[in-house]
């Protein structure tokens, strides 16, 4: 049981990984912005948690669309990690 449930996961593992590198990295532009730790710890919980409540559902019923699902999610990190990288180097 448990492994046909990881199985079923197995086409997401890179967004997975990359995904959360992503939320560090925005996490921690929002510490050095000077937003209140306790805040950005209480939005990113509700974040993480909004989006495994929606990959655990979305998972089960767009799993066709596994290859389309991971491009938009690969172009998304590359972007927000693009942004987050041009604005640290500028220094704001």
């Amino acid at each position: 049981m448990v492994i046909w449930m990881l199985g079923q996961y197995l086409p997401f593992v890179g967004l997975i990984i990359f995904g959360n590198i992503e939320n560090l990295v925005l996490s921690s532009q929002g510490v050095v912005a000077g937003v209140n730790p306790i805040k950005l710890a209480i939005a990113s919980i509700i974040c993480v948690s909004l989006w495994l409540i929606i990959g655990t559902f979305g998972t089960q019923l767009l799993i066709d669309y596994v290859d389309f699902i991971d491009f938009i999610g690969g172009v998304a990190i590359l972007i927000l990690g693009a942004q987050a990288m041009y604005t640290s180097i500028r220094g704001q």
